[in-house]
């Protein structure tokens, strides 16, 4: 097992990887716990919610509202929750948002800790502080930033997820990968086989690598003031593109807006073409769907409602080399005009 602290003003949050899921209620308190769970991972591993109230709820970013906050505070207040209570959310990143949301609000605050269930919540989403829950079909637009406790990561979880989940994971992995350098990169590359397969030992090491990383920024700029914005690299697009075609999953438009980031900073003289090679390589070689057809018009309807945007400028991340980017400043119209001229090449094999 590895351990990672982040530090920060909203909480200081130890964060286990290699844990085994008949070990991780050693990271509970004793009582007054009520866990907060979906209804597969309910089901799947029933042994771990046998001694504790349990606030099932369902699946799909469609349940990622504040309708259903609400009524999981119902649940905290028939079960005479105080702020003694512990909130322990297992399961996806729409789980653990949900969770540490809910725990942030509920009596002004009470004490949380996390068990993220999926690679994509593992690497990323259950990660960092962020806390919030979707609005009028845009992901993440109310939330705060809350540190929970603990996060355990238990890599047995794995063994369930059906292919598109790892998918999801994996594209959080190569924007780690890009955004971390050569090492990390050339590891992911060599590697996506394995990943795919969940071999314990390649999984395991991109978890941690990935929790350093994002930890290590997380340490410096807590809050997104400035150099935690890198970590939504691709992200303002996929974002975007989620919110286009429900059909579309995180993973397949975090895919798409890496591409989509690569091809811009090749044709905004960000880098070169070898880097935009090598980044849209990297995907194609994860297996993802090809997202074809996408709508220009559509992504860029949708960036106007991107938490990133500030009046008529937005941030977008630059790719300038394997380790390296930047995050730029531009009004929207010029952002948009950068899509039109992207979209056409993400299902061309070479630009």
């Amino acid at each position: 097992m590895n351990e990672i602290i982040i530090e920060g003003k909203c909480g200081k949050s130890r964060i286990t990887t290699g844990e085994y899921i008949d070990g991780i209620d050693r990271h509970f308190p004793g009582k007054n716990l009520v866990f907060i769970t979906d209804e597969n991972v309910k089901r799947l591993y029933p042994a771990v919610f046998d001694k504790h109230p349990v606030i099932e709820i369902g699946t799909g970013e469609k349940i990622k509202t504040l309708d259903t906050v609400s009524l999981i505070f119902e649940r905290l207040v028939r079960e005479e929750a105080d702020r003694t209570f512990f909130i322990v959310g297992v399961g996806g990143g729409i789980v653990c948002d949900i969770a540490g949301f809910t725990a942030s609000t509920y009596m002004r605050g009470v004490r949380f800790g996390l068990v993220p269930t999926t690679l994509l919540a593992q690497v990323d989403a259950g990660v960092g502080g962020k806390n919030g829950v979707n609005f009028m079909g845009y992901k993440n637009l109310v939330g705060l930033f809350t540190q929970p406790e603990f996060i355990v990561c238990a890599p047995g979880f794995l063994s369930t997820l059906p292919e598109k989940e790892i998918l999801c994971g994996l594209g959080e992995v190569a924007k780690h990968a890009i955004l971390s350098g050569e090492e990390l990169f050339g590891f992911v590359r060599e590697n996506c086989d394995n990943l795919l397969k969940l071999d314990h030992e390649t999984v395991d090491h991109v978890v941690k690598e990935s929790l350093l990383l994002k930890s290590e920024i997380v340490n410096r700029d807590e809050r997104e003031s400035g150099e935690r914005m890198k970590l939504n690299l691709g992200h303002t697009t996929a974002h975007a593109i989620e919110k286009t075609d429900n059909r579309i999953t995180h993973g397949e438009a975090v895919a798409a807006g890496l591409k989509m980031a690569a091809v811009i900073s090749y044709q905004q003289g960000k880098t070169d073409r070898e880097t935009c090679r090598r980044v849209c390589e990297l995907v194609d070689r994860m297996g993802f769907p090809e997202t074809k057809g996408l709508s220009s018009q559509k992504i860029k309807e949708a960036i106007l409602h991107d938490k990133k945007r500030d009046g008529e400028s937005i941030n977008f991340v630059m790719i300038k080399n394997i380790g390296s980017v930047e995050i730029v400043r531009e009004a929207i119209d010029t952002v948009n005009d950068w899509i039109d001229k992207a979209v056409p090449y993400l299902d061309k094999k070479s630009i």
